[in-house]
C-alpha cells in the first residue's frame, strides 16, 4: 500500500517504506518529554487466555515513549482480575488494570444511575469510557492512544505510526485514524468494512444527495479499525456509542468536534489480523448481524442530525440501492484477491450481504421507532457537571483495587 494518494478531504499518512521503526522511536521518545502518551487497552479477560496478547505485551515492553497504560478488563471476577495484574505486571511502563466489575466500580456505577447518567449496557464503549474517565483525571497525558487486544499481527511499530501525528508538535492533527489492509495471507477479511459500510455509503450518496459527512467517512480507507490516537484536550467532550457503533461514532464526534484538517488517517501496518466475529444470521443480538444493525443506527443518527430526514420508503430504496452495489463490489473484490492469490468465498460474500441488507431496513426501523433514543454515554464533561467529585472518586476506587487485590 506503498502509494502517496490524497483526497482532499482528510490527510492520509502513508508508510513509504523509507524511514526505520528505530528512528520513529527515537523522535517520539522525544516528543514525549513534553507530551505525555497513554495507551488505552479494552480487554476482555478471555483475551488473556487468546493468542495475542501475550504478544503484544512482548511489544509494549520495548515501547519507551509511553508514559502510561491503562488495561480496562471486563468480564472477571477476583480471582481473574488477580491473575489479570499478574499477566500485565511485566510491563515497564507505570499501567495500571481497572476491573470494570470489582464491587467499589458498581457502587459507582449505582452513582452515576442515580444521576441518569450511567453507561445503558456492558461492552467495549462503556470499557473504553471508563478508562478515559481515569485518564482524564489524572490530568498529565497529552495524547491517548487505544487500540484492540486481540491483534495476532501486533508489532510495536503499529503504536508508533499511530501516535506520531499527534504527538509531533509541529503536526496539526488532534486525531489520527490508523488503517491497513484486512489479509491473513490467504484470504480478503473485512466483510463488514468491504460488504457494508463501502456500500452503504455509496448508496446514502445516491438516495439522500451530497453530504459533507459521507464524503468524510468515504475519506477512510477502514472506518471499523479499533485504532486510533487523539489529543487529551478532546476527551471531556467525547461522546462514546453505548453499542457496537464505536469506531463510527468516535469517527463522527472528530467530524463534529474538529475541523477536517485535525484529523487524519495513518496506514499502520502491512497486514492485519484479529479475532473474527461470527455473522450470526440467526441472532440479530450478536455478532455481526448486531454489529451492522449498530453501525447503521450510527450513520442514520449522525445523518438525521445533520438534517436529513428518513421515512420507510426511502430506508426501503436504499436496501434495494446498498443490494445492487454491494453485488457490484463483490466481483471488483473477487477479481482483486484473485490477481493477489487470495481467496474469497463468493457465496458467503453474498449471504453477508443479504443480511446486511435486511439489517438496514432493521435499523432503520429501529431508529423511526425510537427517535427518543440515547445511544451515546454522557460526556465527562456533563458527569463532571453533575458531580465534580466523580472523576477523583473513580481515580482512587480504580488504585484500591489495584492494591487490595495484588
Amino acid at each position: 500500500m506503498a502509494d502517496f494518494h490524497q483526497n482532499g478531504n482528510i490527510t492520509t499518512l502513508h508508510n513509504l517504506r523509507t524511514r526505520s521503526l528505530d528512528d520513529l522511536t527515537l523522535e517520539l521518545t522525544v516528543f514525549a518529554e513534553a507530551r505525555k502518551i497513554t495507551l488505552i487497552l479494552p480487554c476482555l479477560y478471555s483475551e488473556l487466555e487468546g493468542p495475542a496478547l501475550a504478544g503484544i505485551l512482548d511489544e509494549l515492553s520495548q515501547v519507551p515513549y509511553l508514559h502510561r497504560i491503562i488495561i480496562g478488563l471486563d468480564q472477571a471476577d477476583e480471582a481473574q482480575f488477580r491473575h489479570a495484574q499478574r499477566f500485565f505486571a511485566r510491563l515497564p511502563q507505570q499501567h495500571i488494570v481497572i476491573w470494570n466489575d470489582s464491587p467499589r466500580m458498581k457502587a459507582l456505577g449505582q452513582r452515576l444511575d442515580d444521576l441518569g447518567l450511567a453507561p445503558k449496557e456492558p461492552g467495549k464503549g462503556k470499557n473504553v469510557w471508563s478508562c478515559l474517565g481515569y485518564l482524564i483525571a489524572c490530568a498529565d497525558s497529552a495524547v491517548m492512544a487505544i487500540h484492540d487486544c486481540d491483534i495476532v499481527t501486533y508489532d510495536r511499530e503499529m503504536l508508533a505510526r499511530l501516535v506520531y501525528p499527534v504527538a509531533h508538535p509541529a503536526f496539526r492533527y488532534q486525531m489520527a485514524k490508523g488503517y491497513y489492509p484486512r489479509v491473513d495471507g490467504s484470504k480478503l477479511n473485512g466483510r463488514v468494512t468491504r460488504l457494508l459500510v463501502s456500500p452503504l455509503l455509496i448508496a446514502l450518496k445516491k438516495v439522500v444527495g451530497d453530504r459533507d459527512y459521507l464524503d468524510y467517512l468515504r475519506s477512510f480507507r477502514y472506518p471499523l479499525s479499533g485504532e486510533f490516537a487523539i489529543r487529551s484536550l478532546s476527551l471531556p467532550d467525547l461522546r462514546i456509542p453505548s453499542d457496537w457503533g464505536l469506531e463510527i461514532g468516535v469517527l463522527s464526534e472528530a467530524w463534529r468536534n474538529l475541523a477536517p484538517h485535525s484529523v487524519c488517517q495513518v496506514e499502520i501496518a502491512d497486514a492485519y489480523d484479529h479475532k473474527h466475529q461470527d455473522l450470526s444470521p440467526e441472532d440479530a443480538t450478536s455478532g455481526l448481524s448486531r454489529m451492522s444493525t449498530d453501525i447503521c443506527k450510527a450513520i442514520f443518527r449522525k445523518l438525521a442530525a445533520d438534517g436529513t430526514v428518513f421515512t420507510p420508503n426511502l430506508f426501503r430504496t436504499l436496501k434495494a440501492t446498498y443490494y445492487r452495489i454491494a453485488l457490484d463490489l463483490i466481483e471488483s473484490y473477487y477479481n482483486d484477491a484473485k490477481m493477489n492469490g487470495l481467496t474469497v468465498d463468493r457465496h458467503k460474500e453474498e449471504k453477508s450481504v443479504e443480511l446486511f441488507a435486511e439489517n438496514i431496513i432493521r435499523a432503520g426501523q429501529v431508529f423511526l421507532d425510537n427517535p427518543h433514543e440515547t445511544p451515546f454515554i454522557p460526556t465527562w464533561n456533563r458527569v463532571h457537571a453533575a458531580d465534580p467529585d466523580f472523576l477523583t472518586v473513580l481515580k482512587r476506587a480504580a488504585a484500591a483495587d489495584a492494591e487490595e487485590f495484588v
